[in-house]
């Protein structure tokens, strides 16, 4: 998904490498403006034992697909501080642009698909290439997913859902709530990444849509960077 700040690929459509299926372009906004200089970037990043070297590819196409957000890296960070262990899990990332949680989800044992729109998945399956040993690529999967859309193509009751900086979009919010009802099953653990930005209503989806269908909790915030960690579970719990 995308939109005109400084937000990370969230998403909601399908809109590929071609066009966005109609009605979607306007959830896609892709301002030539901010992203007319086109330039591939390279970062290493170091995680959980790991080191990590991202692809970004700048420029309009991706948008804000391309950059590796704050918001993504807070929750790799908070994965090593906890030690999350995703060994032997079912897991999903939605809107991952760069696909760096994913990735760092996959070398952490998990059995991971990482989705974002038909656009981003090339991307994505650089980095992956990247960053993932041949002997387990097999336990990472890229494709495309348009929440609201096609997310019951997809399983079930994954262990973990996990999302960073994919909460920026009014519009999407509704699509993003069904494609989380869809995933998750009563046992699913939801990591939510945010930078809490007031004009993008942020805040409302945590305190008034969110709680509709599930419980969350704050799980870390980093006052210095305006960025929430969230995990959320179904109410289908109790």
């Amino acid at each position: 998904m995308a939109a005109p700040r400084q937000p990370p690929f969230g998403h909601v459509e399908a809109g590929g490498a071609g066009a966005a299926p109609e009605g979607l372009e306007a959830v896609f906004p892709r301002e030539v403006g901010l992203f007319a200089d086109a330039f591939p970037e390279e970062t290493r990043y170091g995680f959980c034992g790991h080191v990590l070297t991202i692809a970004q590819h700048h420029g309009a196409r991706l948008g804000v697909a391309a950059p590796v957000w704050e918001a993504a890296l807070t929750l790799c960070k908070y994965f090593e501080k906890q030690k999350l262990s995703f060994w032997g899990k079912k897991v999903i990332e939605l809107g991952a642009g760069t696909g760096i949680v994913g990735i760092l989800a996959t070398l952490l044992g998990g059995d991971v698909t990482i989705t974002d729109l038909p656009l981003a998945l090339e991307q994505i399956q650089e980095n992956v290439h990247r960053n993932v040993p041949a002997e387990h690529s097999a336990r990472a999967r890229v494709c495309a997913l348009s929440w609201g859309l096609d997310h019951e193509e997809f399983l079930r009751d994954y262990d973990f859902v996990l999302g960073a900086d994919i909460v920026y979009l009014k519009d999407t919010y509704p699509l993003l709530i069904r494609t989380l009802r869809h995933l998750c099953g009563p046992h699913s653990a939801i990591y939510l990444s945010s930078k809490m930005r007031q004009e993008h209503s942020t805040a409302e989806f945590y305190e008034a849509l969110l709680p509709l269908h599930f419980t969350s909790e704050l799980a870390y915030r980093d006052e210095n960077e305006n960025i929430n960690i969230y995990r959320v579970t179904s109410k289908r719990n109790s």
